[in-house]
């Protein structure tokens, strides 16, 4: 597989809930992260007295986090009103050469800052919070 442009690392928000997605605005960098739980099952009979772990066990998660440039756009106002309110829509990554993922998220964090002599720049942190579907591009 050839090198990938980071630029093509795609975060969109369902913006209505009708499933139209739409990249959010200003990102610069954006990352996600699959995470898988253990459940340990080692017993004093455990060949060698190695680790045994339960397959298909455990609560598997992803979260999402990015940063980039304020620019007070639609997907701007929605992530601000999803944070307020609570609400755990459907979010898309789009991840070069891999696929898209899909489901739903709540935003965890949502921070604004600003020196006096550049722009305004905005991080974001989502929890997936529900099963995940994933389409090969």
């Amino acid at each position: 597989m050839a090198a990938q442009r980071g630029k093509d690392l795609l975060l969109k928000l369902d913006l209505t809930g009708g499933g139209a997605f739409q990249t959010i605005a200003g990102l610069r960098a954006s990352r996600i992260t699959f995470n898988a739980d253990t459940v340990d099952v080692t017993h004093l009979g455990s060949e060698g007295r190695w680790r045994e772990l339960l397959g298909g066990a455990g609560v598997r998660s992803a979260s999402i986090s990015g940063s980039g440039v304020f620019r007070d756009e639609a997907t701007d106002e929605r992530a601000r009103a999803i944070f307020f309110a609570g609400e755990i829509p459907r979010f898309q990554v789009i991840i070069p050469d891999f696929g898209v993922v899909e489901g739903p998220f709540q935003i965890t964090s949502l921070e604004y800052a600003g020196d006096h002599d550049g722009e305004a720049t905005y991080e974001i942190a989502l929890a997936s919070a529900g099963a995940l579907g994933f389409e090969v591009l």
